[in-house]
């Protein structure tokens, strides 16, 4: 994306116009250039600004403006000696209006919508039955400011996130994506755990598989753990796989986990297979873990000694 393009999407983003792909292409592009960047600081500060005030319409605007059509209609039908139907007064008026009260009928309008904004709730069911898009509440993501004055006012300053919903199969990229971000939210294990229970049905693609591993390695959820060695049962003999597994067997704080990685690592018979187990009899307090790495060698015709 090019500067000129960035430009363009800024406003479009502020409104929530942009796609998944276009505001993730833009939010990249901002992050590397300190010109757009700085755009979109302006535009911010332009918008606070103008949410300061509100538009207010003349009294009396709506009112005169009905007046001046009907008396405009009525020269109307006086001059033409007939009376108008319906839809030569939309033509006339709405369709191709004078030039004089094109103004005018855009003050009207304004003034309209401007009232009828007020008057009705943005979650109004009679919108929703209108199919208007109701507003999705707004999240606070963090506090930036927190200014008291003399009169007993507070000026908060912060920041929002606006709650977004997105559904798909499991191939539709987007969802995969927002799943591998849920699989490392630090704050919600359970939201990890779905994530990887559902990212493991896919775990033939290259990025799945490496943030099983990862999860696998560096979760500090057991459960986390276990739902990304299922998922990585088909690719036990993967060297990389492999390497995580003698590592999870050799330092995870869980006995559940320490055994499912021994049943998945014992799938190769290789001599560093027999080592692992060796040296996890050496230093292995638990009897069902010791049991299972004894009844493993045996398996492999290894001795529980050094091999």
């Amino acid at each position: 994306m090019n500067c000129e393009t960035a430009k363009e999407q800024l406003v479009l983003l502020a409104y929530g116009e942009l796609t998944f792909d276009e505001e993730e292409a833009l939010e990249q592009h901002l992050d590397g250039c300190l010109d757009c960047r700085a755009d979109r600081v302006k535009l911010e500060r332009v918008a606070g600004l103008l949410e300061q005030g509100e538009p207010v319409a003349p009294a009396g605007l709506l009112l005169r403006c009905r007046r001046d059509l009907s008396e405009r209609i009525g020269a109307e039908r006086s001059g033409a000696g007939r009376w108008l139907s319906a839809g030569d007064l939309w033509r006339r008026w709405v369709v191709h209006p004078p030039l004089w009260a094109r103004p005018l009928g855009a003050a009207a309008m304004l003034a309209v919508g401007f009232l009828g904004a007020r008057l009705v709730p943005a979650d109004s069911p009679a919108l929703a039955r209108m199919g208007v898009p109701q507003e999705q509440p707004a999240v606070v993501s963090r506090v930036r400011l927190v200014n008291p004055d003399n009169s007993g006012r507070v000026r908060v300053l912060y920041d929002e996130v606006r709650q977004r919903e997105l559904t798909g199969a499991l191939n539709d990229d987007h969802i995969r994506r927002l799943l591998l971000t849920a699989a490392i939210d630090p704050a919600d294990p359970g939201i990890r755990v779905d994530s990887i229970d559902l990212l493991k049905q896919h775990c033939s693609n290259d990025i799945v598989r490496k943030a099983l591993l990862n999860a696998l390695r560096s979760d500090t959820n057991a459960g986390v753990r276990l739902k990304a060695l299922e998922g990585l049962t088909t690719f036990a003999r993967d060297p990389e796989t492999r390497k995580v597994l003698a590592q999870v067997v050799l330092t995870d704080d869980n006995p559940g986990v320490r055994t499912q990685a021994i049943d998945l690592l014992v799938q190769n018979k290789q001599p560093e297979v027999a080592g692992v187990l060796q040296e996890l009899l050496r230093r292995e307090e638990n009897s069902y873990v010791r049991s299972r790495s004894q009844k493993a060698l045996s398996e492999m015709k290894a001795s529980v000694g050094t091999f």
